[in-house]
């Protein structure tokens, strides 16, 4: 016998040096939900372990993020009041905005990223300007702008449009560099399909007060191919990055897309993902550690180059100890 695919395996070190899926902290993104108002730090009932932080509060959980060698943050503001248009997306003073102003006061050499969409902000929790049942894509697009920029003067060193509306990476980008952010790189969501997975968020980013669905402007999800048209856009437009979401059933997508484009692809392990494990492990039913380690695995296998993942405190925890990476 020749072929013994066993020699590779017999020893750790050797499996470490044979790896073929690599795993850096420095590709980790953790989202954290800043709520407006003071001396907040608020357990989220529906995602153990997370909270809400206000920005006076903030300091501590990146503070913590840092010493676990976390260096990239997603923030997705909870304003105190919502109206019809969202505009405390965009308000100078808006909760994203002062949190960008306090993470960049407090723990400057982390890197923040700003969510830009208008759900969270909306009295509808819809990702833009309400027309009949749906939302105006275009109506919608430079609120949008508008948020993108508000967003990188407090501070964003990267801006993520999560809205799906058709067009809107051109308009962000024109924005940005009209007011003199030529540097600023847009991760787009560009492959993010209307799902059952991010039912958690609604309560997390407190836009629970959502009716209806986002099947309108969100994608379909029996389609692979529409992500790549998706993909392609956006990239005609101006981004630099390009997103697939969720990730663990859209481990196809993953591939699909790194396979297809030659920037870097990120993946949202999204808040059903997160919650599912979380009460599979509370029941006794499964190891959250190992199974933490091997769907994380999955999605860098896949084709992810960065990760989102409310797991990314435990995940870099797991590539000190060697468990992963």
């Amino acid at each position: 016998m020749i072929d013994r695919y066993r020699r590779l395996r017999m020893d750790e070190r050797l499996r470490d040096m044979a790896r073929e899926t690599r795993i850096g902290k420095s590709s980790l993104i953790y989202p954290i939900f800043v709520e407006e108002g003071k001396n907040i730090i608020k357990e989220i009932a529906a995602m153990p372990g997370q909270k809400r932080y206000s920005p006076d509060t903030l300091p501590y959980a990146l503070e913590e993020l840092a010493a676990a060698g976390v260096k990239n943050v997603m923030f997705f503001g909870i304003p105190k009041e919502k109206d019809e248009c969202g505009s405390g997306a965009f308000c100078e003073n808006g909760i994203a905005q002062q949190a960008l102003r306090a993470a960049k006061k407090a723990v400057p050499e982390l890197y923040y990223i700003g969510d830009v969409c208008m759900c969270e902000y909306t009295s509808h929790g819809h990702c833009g300007i309400i027309k009949g049942d749906s939302v105006d894509n275009d109506k919608t697009l430079p609120l949008l702008a508008r948020t993108a920029v508000s967003q990188v003067e407090a501070g964003a060193d990267m801006v993520a449009p999560s809205d799906m509306m058709d067009g809107r990476v051109a308009v962000i980008r024109q924005a940005l560099d009209e007011a003199g952010y030529i540097d600023t790189p847009i991760m787009s969501y560009a492959a993010k399909y209307a799902s059952a997975f991010y039912g958690p968020f609604r309560e997390a980013a407190g836009s629970d007060n959502f009716k209806g669905n986002r099947k309108t402007y969100q994608m379909d999800f029996h389609n692979r191919r529409e992500a790549r048209k998706e993909v392609d856009k956006d990239l005609e437009e101006g981004a630099d990055l390009v997103m697939v979401k969720p990730a663990l059933s859209y481990l196809d997508i993953i591939r699909e897309i790194k396979d297809h484009v030659n920037v870097p692809v990120a993946a949202y392990s999204v808040s059903g993902e997160y919650a599912m494990i979380k009460a599979a492990a509370a029941a006794g039913m499964v190891d959250e550690a190992n199974i933490v380690a091997e769907s994380t695995v999955s999605m860098y296998r896949a084709g992810a180059d960065i990760l989102i993942t409310y797991f990314a405190k435990e995940v870099a925890k797991m590539i000190d100890e060697g468990r992963i990476g």
